[in-house]
């Protein structure tokens, strides 16, 4: 029989006694979030100062980059004081609002590159009236929308899983999960779990789909086009279409180890698997838009070798 607890306090238990490197693991991550916080800001400097920037494709990756600011912001400040702390224990409070950030970032990532796959079919399917379609007040809905929409999706989620009666308080990760909160819950839970397969098809699925339309629907043109719209159409999605795949898997991941066992797999690899896709994804981004697009990188070039 479960007893239920009043839960003031979570316990992550996925962490281990790193002892005398625990010093060395909080440099690490801490260069690692330091240059996250780097890449990601300077790309949107770039892109604010620069007005040959300010084209529908640029503000959304602006978006894209924010985002990645806003999900490491979630993880890494906690995980920090965690790595160097011997009680690995985090506040209701704060846990839920680590809960908020992390997946409010999930949900405004694949909306936010569902969006930029839309902008690049029309570029692509459509150059003519790209202008008329893709209007100033169209990309600042796109991107509202891409941000609120997530934020109220994820407020609902938390006002369904707070109020539940827990009968522990341990959750087995080194970041808090919604879904290892609602595994602890006494009460019923089927609210939460309809609510979640609902989350789930609208920030994943839908988004998925609509990219896998554009991109048919880009390949088409592709193959019945010249070579200067194929090399167009690499050009731009590529980065993209690698952005994409990459935070993919580690949403798929993230998800399946929630949800099944993973003894079996090496304790380091399973916390470095479920801190994927929110060290690498802002660490990849900006690196691959900043080396792929040759606007962006002109203009790094200039702004970091100081030239005029």
């Amino acid at each position: 029989m479960r007893i239920m607890v009043n839960v003031t306090f979570f316990t992550l238990a996925a962490y281990s006694d790193t002892g005398a490197f625990k010093h060395l693991y909080f440099m690490i991550v801490m260069c690692l979030y330091m240059l996250i916080l780097c890449s990601n800001l300077l790309l949107i400097v770039v892109i604010c100062v620069n007005r040959s920037l300010h084209e529908p494709m640029y503000m959304f990756l602006c978006s894209l980059f924010v985002n990645e600011l806003y999900g490491s912001t979630g993880l890494f400040p906690l995980l920090l004081l965690q790595i160097l702390s011997d009680i690995h224990t985090v506040s209701a409070s704060a846990c839920f609002l680590q809960i908020f950030s992390v997946y409010t970032y999930a949900c405004v990532e694949f909306l936010n590159l569902a969006v930029m796959s839309y902008d690049r079919y029309l570029a692509i399917c459509h150059p003519l009236q790209y202008n008329t379609r893709m209007t100033a007040n169209k990309v600042v809905v796109l991107i509202a929308v891409t941000w609120l929409f997530p934020f109220l999706m994820i407020a609902v989620l938390i006002s369904l899983s707070a109020p539940l009666q827990l009968c522990g308080n341990v959750i087995n990760r080194v970041y808090c999960g919604n879904y290892g909160i609602v595994k602890l819950a006494c009460s019923d839970t089927t609210l939460n779990n309809i609510y979640g397969l609902v989350y789930t098809v609208i920030s994943i699925i839908i988004p998925l789909l609509l990219i896998l339309y554009t991109y048919v629907k880009i390949l088409r043109v592709c193959f019945s086009g010249c070579k200067q719209t194929r090399q167009k159409a690499v050009s731009t999605c590529t980065p993209h279409l690698a952005s994409l795949l990459n935070f993919s898997f580690g949403v798929c991941f993230q998800i399946y180890q929630s949800r099944f066992d993973m003894s079996s797999v090496p304790h380091m690899l399973d916390i470095l698997l479920s801190l994927y896709f929110l060290t690498c994804q802002p660490l990849f981004t900006p690196l691959l838009y900043g080396l792929k697009m040759s606007k962006i990188r002109i203009i790094c070039k200039r702004l970091l070798c100081g030239d005029v």
